[in-house]
């Protein structure tokens, strides 16, 4: 599952990248950009801890 919270992050990252070059929905690109920092917290977060 921790995977697939990072692909998800990296392709919203990516896609918000690619809009603020295009500079066409500028309201959906920083929701993606929230999206994707807020998979890659939790990700962080239900990452196992090794003790």
């Amino acid at each position: 599952m921790n995977s697939l919270l990072y692909i998800i992050a990296v392709i919203l990252i990516i896609g918000w990248a690619l809009g603020v070059f295009m500079y066409s929905a500028t309201g959906l690109i920083h929701v993606l950009l929230v999206i994707a920092v807020i998979s890659l917290i939790l990700g962080f977060i239900r990452r196992p801890t090794i003790v």
